[in-house]
């Protein structure tokens, strides 16, 4: 981490290899809650890059628990971490497109630096949040809409929680959680908390293999 943190410090963005190796070791408990916090407000200071979003969230989705489905579905989240205070709009837009007769399978957490996340406003309707992902996968099959919980599919995101919760901030994580939907679905609608990483979020998605894609901002 010494040396990542030295590059990041003089503005030396990291490569596709070396951004995959470190959150690889992130995800598997490496390094404790001070060097990750320096790691992320570092590479924040810096500005993330195209291939560096790339390689964390290719190391994120090696650690996921995954779900396949028979049918297409997209995706539909923002990065939350502009703190702006308002509702969760990926949510309420996910029961229209749903009932247009688009599957959806939804992935979410509860807020970091929102009033709400998404599991938050559902758990709020009395909808359940920890399904199994037999469960999960039926309800986008069979309904049209289905929720994955995102610390139920992302269990080595325990290791960077400590972190994240000392900050406080919006970090890479905000960025990476919308580009690790367990389903891999190819298409996915996202808003992000900055207009100049709208173009940035879509290539990475491009990189990561997705097809059909709106990445906004506003």
């Amino acid at each position: 981490m010494k040396t990542i943190l030295e590059q990041l410090l003089v503005k030396q963005d990291l490569t596709r290899d070396e951004a995959f190796s470190v959150m690889l070791s992130i995800m598997s408990g490496n390094y404790d809650d001070a060097q990750i916090a320096g790691f992320l407000m570092a590479l924040r200071a810096k500005g993330e890059t195209v291939d560096e979003i790339t390689g964390f969230a290719q190391a994120m989705r090696e650690k996921m628990v995954t779900i396949s489905l028979h049918s297409p579905a997209i995706d539909m989240c923002g990065t939350g971490g502009d703190a702006s205070g308002t509702f969760n709009i990926s949510t309420t837009a996910t029961f229209v497109v749903a009932g247009a007769g688009v599957h959806v399978a939804k992935h979410g957490n509860r807020s970091m630096t929102s009033k709400s996340g998404s599991a938050d406003v559902l758990q709020a309707l009395g909808v359940s949040i920890d399904k199994s992902v037999e469960e999960s996968t039926q309800d986008i099959e069979k309904i049209g809409l289905g929720f994955m919980f995102a610390p139920a599919y992302h269990p080595a995101m325990k290791h960077a929680i400590g972190a994240r919760k000392a900050l406080s901030t919006r970090t890479v994580f905000n960025i990476l959680g919308p580009l690790c939907n367990p389903a891999n679905v190819t298409g996915q609608a996202m808003g992000i908390f900055h207009p100049d990483l709208t173009e940035v979020q879509a290539n990475v998605l491009k990189a990561l293999g997705s097809t059909d894609v709106m990445v906004f901002h506003g």
